[in-house]
């Protein structure tokens, strides 16, 4: 049930009404007409846009239409109010018996919010694909958040959604990583070894020497570096991705694929993707200008082999080759996206750090020509994570050597706060952590107050256990005819907009508006439970009166019925009572 969907089917149907009587003209688009919330709510419970929109093409006033219009909407039974506003907005307001209708919906209906918007589209979310040299940082912990709530809410919406890791395994920073395994491997046979700069210092590569040294004993000790370069890179790149999936495992994340940045070379896989493009008449031979500010480190100002990624929306052209015919780092990832095009995706999703937003441009213009503008391609890029403990900034983790971990930030809140708080920013403005605050017991901590909610009602469900049935089912079929008080219709009216709330989350592809959407809800129920306590008649368990009881344990439940659903799709497990 998506009640304002419904809503607006009823004025469509009033629209088509009026043409069929003369007073609209015929063939009129109504693609733009909407129904929402109005900005205050003063005005009603919706209004429609329809006279606004339709005037111009109609060659009409549009007070001329909205007065038309709601007469129309007058005739329905469940509109009790349409009045014309300003130059043309029509404002509703519904009987109450359809706001308790969403109660029965929440609480009879197990997908009460989900939405058929994907249609079942093929959907890939690729997130956090860090390089394999070391844990994940908290930087990586915002884009692995962000990107693992996006993709449960576009399934929510009713796409078919793959989640992949792109494992950056093909580059100079492997070999980094091999070279520093080896120092750790020979500290492990009791040398004393120093890190030069590049290399990585953090001793979350202890045990990975210790446990090459188990495996191969001293045949690499003393060895030159092309008899161990090899073997140890794929030794320590899948130690490192072992501690990165436990590191996600921690979070609550769990990756359908994980893609090898490696699998594409000597495959054919980048040959074939660049020849794609050349038959397109998108690759050349030329020599691009000098960058203006900070030099790329594939630029050279001679002859190299180009993608013409003007052609699709970039600001320059883009080097897939150099002089010396090897691959800059754009053409796997130019091959990775032709893979992924395919494997038969309608839509992809990257989600890359900060960092990268000037690499946003020329992936998709890649995207663009290889599906020939079939499928679109969103890039999300995650801003940085700020953490404070007792008021200093916190300091970097020993472990790591030079940040602060995934594991540092869930050790200290656990996995369900910090999943919580990373989305109560948009995944583009910047996200200050406090470690106190997150973990405050007060109405300005989001995760607390939400998870306060529905312990709340899952208390009050106990307490009216006793003397009444609190099962879903009978709570669909209570009488909730009582519930009439405003704050009451308030709380029902939040609980209208969740199926709206959804698609449009979906469709912006913006998981915060639903930790959003829980802190308000929140707000409203406990704005409802605090007034119970100057008047009997809004509390929640009515000693002595089942009936009443009944109704307003079914108002809270559904409450808490679509916060699980909320919490859900942010992967954050409720707190089902708290001290």
């Amino acid at each position: 049930m998506n009640l304002f969907a419904d809503i607006r089917t009823r004025v469509l149907a009033c629209l088509d009404q009026l043409v069929v009587e003369g007073t609209l003209p015929d063939g009129l688009s109504t693609a733009a007409v909407s129904v929402e919330p109005p900005r205050d709510a003063a005005h009603g419970d919706m209004a429609t846009n329809a006279a606004m929109v339709l005037a111009k093409p109609a060659k009409m006033n549009p007070r001329v239409i909205a007065d038309a219009l709601a007469a129309k909407l007058l005739e329905d039974p469940q509109i009790a109010v349409a009045e014309v506003a300003g130059p043309g907005f029509l404002n509703m307001r519904l009987v109450p018996q359809v706001w308790h209708g969403v109660v029965k919906a929440a609480l009879s209906d197990a997908g009460y919010g989900q939405s058929a918007l994907g249609q079942g589209q093929k959907m890939m979310v690729e997130y956090v694909s860090a390089n394999p040299t070391g844990p994940l940082h908290v930087g990586h912990t915002r884009g692995a958040v962000f990107g693992d709530a996006l993709a449960r809410l576009l399934d929510y919406a009713g796409y078919d959604v793959t989640k992949e890791y792109y494992i950056n395994d093909g580059g100079a920073q492997v070999d980094v990583l091999a070279r520093s395994v080896y120092l750790r491997y020979l500290e492990a046979h009791g040398q004393e070894v120093a890190f030069a700069d590049g290399t990585y210092p953090g001793d979350y590569l202890i045990p990975v020497g210790q446990a090459l040294k188990d495996k191969v004993g001293d045949a690499y000790v003393g060895q030159p570096e092309e008899a161990w370069l090899e073997d140890i890179r794929e030794f320590g790149t899948a130690a490192m991705m072992d501690l990165i999936r436990a590191d996600l495992a921690q979070l609550g994340v769990v990756m359908d694929n994980f893609y090898s940045e490696k699998s594409l070379y000597g495959t054919g896989l980048i040959e074939k993707a660049i020849a794609e493009l050349d038959a397109k008449g998108l690759i050349y031979r030329g020599t691009l200008e000098p960058p203006k500010g900070k030099m790329p480190e594939d630029w050279e100002p001679r002859e190299q082999t180009l993608f013409r990624s003007t052609a699709h929306g970039d600001d320059v052209d883009r080097p897939v080759q150099k002089s010396d015919g090897s691959w800059t780092y754009f053409a796997p990832d130019i091959a990775y996206h032709y893979d992924k095009v395919q494997r038969g995706f309608d839509q992809l999703i990257d989600v890359f750090g900060a960092d990268h937003g000037g690499y946003v441009k020329r992936m998709k213009a890649a995207v663009s020509a290889l599906s020939d503008g079939r499928v679109p391609l969103d890039v999300k890029l995650t801003q940085l994570v700020k953490l404070y403990k007792n008021g200093e900034p916190f300091k970097m983790s020993k472990r790591a050597g030079t940040f602060v971990t995934l594991r540092d930030v869930v050790d200290q809140v656990g996995p369900n706060v910090t999943r919580f708080h990373m989305l109560t920013r948009k995944n583009d403005a910047p996200l200050d952590f406090d470690f106190d605050k997150v973990l405050e017991q007060s109405k300005d901590n989001p995760v607390f107050y939400v998870n306060y909610a529905y312990a709340r009602v899952n208390s009050a469900v106990a307490k009216a256990a006793a003397f009444t049935d609190v099962s879903d089912a009978a709570l669909a079929n209570a009488d909730l005819s009582g519930l009439t008080h405003d704050a009451e219709l308030t709380l029902i009216k939040k609980l209208a907009e969740w199926p709206r709330l959804v698609e449009i989350a979906a469709r912006g592809h913006e998981p915060h508006r639903i930790a959003f959407y829980l802190y308000d809800l929140a707000s409203d129920f406990h704005g409802l439970y605090h007034q119970g306590s100057s008047d009997e008649a809004l509390r929640f368990v009515q000693e002595g009166d089942s009936d009443a009881t009944q109704a307003k344990i079914a108002l809270i439940r559904a409450v808490a019925i679509v916060i699980l659903h909320g919490l859900g799709i942010l992967g954050v497990t409720p707190a089902e009572e708290m001290r």
